[in-house]
């Protein structure tokens, strides 16, 4: 079995790669275009990649002058829809710990002209963000890839505010993965092996101290397919 640190080696080179050769507005467009409203794409870059299986925007209802957080931002779209709609008074903050994203995600910021957008390299499990300083979390199709998924929800709610709001999309799963599954890094790079059934995803988020925890997604009528795209909401009281 792969060891974290395996994990994160494999998973930062593999989107490493991925960041090079990608250039559309999504890297996958049937799903970005269902995913996200076609004036929210038009006025993005052609480097402003995404790797996500959903928008977490859609119901995090950002309001102006709120200070947002991204875990696992890569080339950084949320990011910039984020930026647009807190305004020049609100932040942005994107977590990433790939080098080849963080630096297409400050070239497209650039090309951008946003001022409220800023990117740090660090670990979602460790993330390099003052306690209570941000309003509200957002991630798209990044935890599953995380080993140690009770730090990132724990590292999540440290960094909000009380109020603060948790807003998640993620590949969640309709049973364990078997070992065989766990081992296969195309399945864990490709957001699914790595990911846990959502039932114990859901628990994860209570047991870190967040309240009102919601996922919405239909599981697969496929029984081979064992996963599924979710949206996952929750507060920090």
């Amino acid at each position: 079995m792969p060891t974290p640190q395996d994990i994160k080696d494999t998973v930062s080179r593999t989107y490493a790669e991925k960041i090079t050769t990608a250039s559309s507005c999504c890297a996958d467009e049937s799903a970005c275009s269902t995913a996200y409203p076609a004036a929210d794409l038009a006025f993005m870059p052609e480097g402003a990649v995404s790797f996500g299986c959903g928008n977490p925007l859609a119901l995090a209802s950002l309001r102006p002058g709120e200070t947002v957080l991204d875990l696992g931002s890569g080339a950084g779209l949320d990011c910039f829809l984020a930026a647009k709609r807190v305004g020049t008074e609100g932040s942005v903050i994107g977590i990433d710990f790939t080098p080849e994203m963080l630096e297409r995600a400050h070239k497209n910021a650039a090309r951008l002209k946003l001022d409220n957008v800023s990117f740090r390299q660090g670990d979602i499990e460790a993330l390099p963000v003052a306690d209570a300083s941000v309003d509200v979390v957002v991630s798209n199709c990044v935890i599953n890839l995380a080993p140690d998924k009770d730090a990132v929800f724990k590292e999540a709610f440290r960094v909000l505010r009380n109020g603060g709001r948790l807003m998640v999309s993620d590949i969640v799963l309709t049973r364990p993965s078997t070992d065989e599954e766990k081992a296969d890094m195309a399945l864990l790079t490709g957001c699914v092996s790595g990911s846990i059934p959502v039932e114990e995803y859901a628990a994860k988020i209570k047991d870190a101290g967040f309240a009102y925890v919601q996922v919405d997604g239909e599981a697969p009528a496929q029984e081979e397919q064992f996963w599924f795209s979710a949206t996952i909401s929750a507060g920090k009281p």
